[in-house]
This record gives C-alpha cells, sequence and structure tokens, in this order.
C-alpha cells in the first residue's frame, strides 16, 4: 500500500474520496443496508397509503352558512351545509362542535368569511377561489393529534438514521484497527483523510437516504391527495433534510472517534453510549414537548436537537423567518468544533491497542 519511491502521495481531498468511494460500495453491497432501507421506505409509503385511505374514508365536512355564503361550496360532497338565518346563530354551531366551521356573508374581495374554533380549515380556505377573511373563536387551541404525530416522524427518522449510520462508522473503525489494516492504510494516506472519509462517506449514504424519504413522502401526500398536510409539511420536510445534512457530520465525527478508543467490537457501546443517548434525548423530547414552545425554543439551538426541534416549530408556525437560518449558522459552527476535537481524538488513539484509551489520553496532543 506504501506509494513507490518516485511516486507522489495522493492530496488530502484525493485520499478522503478514495476511502468515501470505499465505505459508499461497501455499505451498498451490505445485504442488511439494502434490506434495511427498503423496510424503512416500504414503512413511510405504507403509512403514508393508509393515511389516504383513513382520510378519503372521512365524512364530509359539517360547515354552516348564512344566506348566499352556502353559493361558494354548493354541490361539492365534501362539505355537508346547514343553512342558518344569522351569523349568531353559525357562531353557536361553531362553538358547539356541530359544525367545524362557518361561512358568512363579507364585503371582502372573496365575499365571503369563514368563522372557526380553534383553527383555519385550509381545505375550506382553498376551495374558494379567493382566500377569505378567518375568525377564530379559540385562539389557545391546536391541532394537537397531526402535531404528535409529525413530532414522531421527525424523530423517528432523525434517531433511526444517525444511530443505524453512526453504530456503522464505529464497528467500521474498531473493525480496521482490531484487524491492523488501518496500519496499512495509514501509510498510504493521511489519518485526517481516512477519518474524513468515514465521515463524507457515510454522510452522503445518511443524506441521500433521507433526502429520498423527503421526496417519497412530498410526492406521497400529493398523489394521495393529502393536500392540506403537505402544504403545512413541505417548508419543514425541505429544512429538516438540511438540518439532518450538517448534523449528521458532526454526530459521524463523534461516533468516528469514540469509535477508534476501543480495540474489540464487545468493547464500542463503552464510549459511544454517551453519543447514543445525545441521539435519543431529541426523540424523546421532541414526543414528550411536541406542544411545549419554550422546550423547542432551546431545542432549536442546541445542536444535538436542532434537527428535530427547529422543524417541528416551523410546523407550528411558531418560528421567525430568520430563525432556521441562524439554527444553521449554530449547527454549522458546532459541527466545525466537534470535527475539529474528533480528528484529535481519532489520531490520538488509532493505533493505541488493548485497554481503552482514557479521554485525557485521547485527546492531549
Amino acid at each position: 500500500m506504501t506509494a513507490p519511491t518516485g511516486t507522489p502521495a495522493p492530496s488530502f481531498f484525493s485520499s478522503t474520496w478514495l476511502v468515501a468511494q470505499r465505505e459508499i460500495m461497501a455499505r451498498l453491497r451490505s445485504k442488511a443496508f439494502v434490506i434495511s432501507t427498503i423496510i424503512l421506505f416500504v414503512i413511510a409509503l405504507g403509512g403514508m397509503i393508509v393515511g389516504g385511505i383513513v382520510a378519503q374514508n372521512q365524512s364530509a365536512m359539517p360547515v354552516a352558512a348564512v344566506g348566499s355564503a352556502a353559493e361558494s361550496i354548493q354541490g361539492d360532497d365534501a362539505y355537508e351545509i346547514t343553512e342558518v338565518g344569522s351569523v349568531d346563530e353559525a357562531k353557536t354551531l361553531v362553538e358547539d362542535g356541530d359544525v367545524d366551521a362557518a361561512l358568512v356573508p363579507d364585503d371582502s374581495a372573496a365575499g365571503v368569511a369563514i368563522i372557526a374554533d380553534t383553527e383555519a380549515p385550509t381545505s375550506l380556505m382553498m376551495q374558494l377561489s379567493v382566500t377569505p377573511d378567518v375568525t377564530l373563536l379559540d385562539t389557545s387551541g391546536d391541532n394537537s393529534f397531526v402535531a404528535y404525530f409529525v413530532a414522531i416522524g421527525f424523530g423517528l427518522v432523525f434517531m433511526m438514521s444517525a444511530m443505524t449510520f453512526g453504530s456503522v462508522i464505529a464497528q467500521s473503525v474498531v473493525e480496521e484497527k482490531q484487524t491492523r489494516v488501518v496500519e496499512i492504510l495509514m501509510s498510504a494516506i493521511p489519518v485526517r483523510s481516512l477519518l474524513a472519509g468515514k465521515v463524507l462517506g457515510n454522510s452522503i449514504l445518511a443524506f441521500g437516504q433521507i433526502a429520498a424519504l423527503a421526496v417519497l413522502s412530498i410526492v406521497g401526500l400529493s398523489i394521495i391527495g393529502q393536500s392540506e398536510l403537505l402544504l403545512g409539511l413541505g417548508a419543514p420536510i425541505l429544512w429538516f433534510v438540511a438540518f439532518f445534512a450538517i448534523g449528521f457530520v458532526l454526530l459521524a465525527a463523534m461516533f468516528a472517534a469514540t469509535g477508534s478508543m476501543v480495540s474489540r467490537q464487545e468493547d464500542i457501546g463503552s464510549t459511544t453510549t454517551p453519543v447514543t443517548m445525545l441521539i435519543m434525548l431529541p426523540y424523546f423530547l421532541v414526543i414528550f414537548f411536541h406542544d411545549n414552545p419554550l422546550v423547542l425554543g432551546i431545542m432549536s439551538y442546541v445542536p444535538f436537537s436542532a434537527p428535530v426541534g427547529m422543524p417541528m416549530r416551523l410546523f407550528l408556525g411558531t418560528a421567525s423567518w430568520w430563525e432556521p437560518l441562524l439554527s444553521l449558522v449554530v449547527l454549522a459552527a458546532s459541527a466545525v468544533l466537534v470535527v475539529i476535537i474528533g480528528a484529535r481524538i481519532y489520531e490520538n488513539s488509532l493505533l493505541k491497542m488493548g485497554s481503552r484509551v482514557k479521554w485525557g489520553e485521547a485527546l492531549r496532543h
């Protein structure tokens, strides 16, 4: 593996890309990886199909209408119209839960206005040619049922992908160290190229998997007619992909560094457990506090939880336009710092065999 005399050694970038290609091809040739990816896609597709069937079997939306306002949705089977004589009667029906919303005459360009209880009915708004004014009788509520399942979706995808690829990186590092293959690799390429290639190769695969899931979700929701849910989920999904791409680089560097501190596969858990806990924590936080603005706000700026917390806030509409940009900058800066520290641990631990390398020894220059 040592370069012949007179042959220039490969550059850092070319060495990094060679290692990244090796990692990508090794994963793609792995039956376990291919099968797990297919299962993940099938579960995602099955969930959307079931959701579409449930949505299609739902009964027509009960809507109260005052006077001529009923003409705007007349003849549409998606709505069950109850005509009333006054706006006060319509409000009473909405407050009592007898109807989901009410249409009343209005002087605006739409010609009608919508009265709802806690949430603006997006499907009804989209049905009208011009978006009408919306009055909410109870502004304290939200669609917690949908928000809960969106929180599970973001948290579960992040946790599964990060843990799957992260553990693969740690196992690969230990395997090369245990079999002494790493000594041959280090004689041909710089140590940092070896680390960078592992992080880059697995990050590309993880990002590709998440991007494919995002496209599948968007296309699937469009095909099954879930335009209302897609309207609220489209931007958060794209932001989730962007946050995951940077966040996984941070986690990958940590898995590679902690994996290099041990020499046997059975000892991996002793060093990677803290990283695993950092991945699992956002999953539980976003599920238990999916409707808590304070907790989600804090999660949005903590590097390990930002890929879950910020997209969730964007879905709920509680984040300002500049917040995801600031959160992304914080995450990127944190990733650079962690990669630098991880590279030092990796370099100091890779050739040390036997017992687990202590943190102080791994960090010592």
